[in-house]
């Protein structure tokens, strides 16, 4: 059965999505996207949540991410589950149901398994490729070379500011930046930035545990787009990654377009493995 929690059930999904976190996993929905999200608040964040529950336990759970794309995280070992996948295509295709509208829209949904399957025999096309990448955090991370400080509220505006500066068209807001910190994912997280020589912020990182001994994410990581071409996308994607191994992370996964070759690369720069390409599913009518 489908549902919608309310804001006071948040906390059980990000739980939830914590627990299905392990090296070696389909990247997939992070707790992490959860807490980015909650940037817009709450109850923007709770109307967004999608559960699949069977007796009283949660196998599948969606983020409508924007009006057109729900991104997908499915249990371990739930997704050759097809009492389950026939529920969740049904729901998704059908736009009574209130997960997706009529028309163009799109599912992340990266782990194998019925219900991609089932999406695809329905004639729902692959889109464009993402590429993942993984660091493992057994080994200490080298220093960044720069200096890189965590973000609090006092230093919000130099979070927001970077980031506006790093994303064409961003929204990011004092405000939404309070409001993602108020979410229990918050409690597991920071926001880093790293300054020039001159004491100039020139990048910035979020990145967010899923718990002690499980892969942490990296999002968002972006460079303000006057200070490009310096080696701070790497710096600052070094710092990302020591400050989830002091958070106890196994590993730091990322994923970006595959497009996007110079992420690509500065990621591997930072030590990060490139992992086989993955595609969304389109449908465009």
């Amino acid at each position: 059965m489908m549902s919608t929690p309310a804001v006071d059930g948040l906390d059980e999904a990000v739980r939830v999505l914590g627990r299905w976190q392990y090296d070696g996993a389909p990247m997939q929905l992070h707790p992490g996207d959860l807490g980015w999200h909650w940037r817009f608040g709450a109850e923007a964040t709770a109307r967004a949540v999608r559960t699949w529950s069977r007796d009283g336990r949660i196998l599948a759970l969606g983020l409508v991410d924007g009006p057109g794309l729900l991104r997908v995280g499915i249990a371990p070992g739930a997704d050759q589950d097809e009492e389950l996948a026939r529920r969740m295509a049904a729901d998704v295709t059908r736009p009574e149901h209130g997960v997706l509208p009529q028309g163009s829209v799109s599912v992340e949904a990266r782990c194998d398994g019925v219900f991609r399957e089932l999406l695809l025999d329905d004639g729902w096309d692959l889109d464009e490729p993402w590429t993942p990448l993984r660091r493992d955090l057994a080994e200490p991370v080298a220093d960044c070379g720069v200096r890189v400080e965590a973000i609090g509220p006092e230093q919000a505006d130099v979070r927001v500011a970077v980031q506006r500066a790093a994303f064409d068209g961003s929204t990011f807001t004092r405000e939404r930046w309070h409001a993602m910190a108020t979410g229990s994912p918050y409690a597991d997280a920071r926001c880093l930035v790293a300054y020039d020589d001159h004491g100039t912020a020139v990048a910035t990182a979020t990145v967010w545990s899923a718990g002690s001994g499980r892969p942490g994410l990296l999002e968002p990581v972006g460079v303000h787009r006057d200070h490009r071409g310096h080696g701070y996308g790497r710096a600052i994607t070094l710092a990302a990654a020591a400050a989830l191994r002091q958070m106890g992370s196994s590993s730091a996964i990322v994923c970006t377009e595959s497009a996007n070759i110079g992420a690509v690369a500065t990621y591997r720069s930072a030590g990060f493995h490139q992992l086989p390409d993955v595609r969304d599913l389109r449908r465009s009518t």
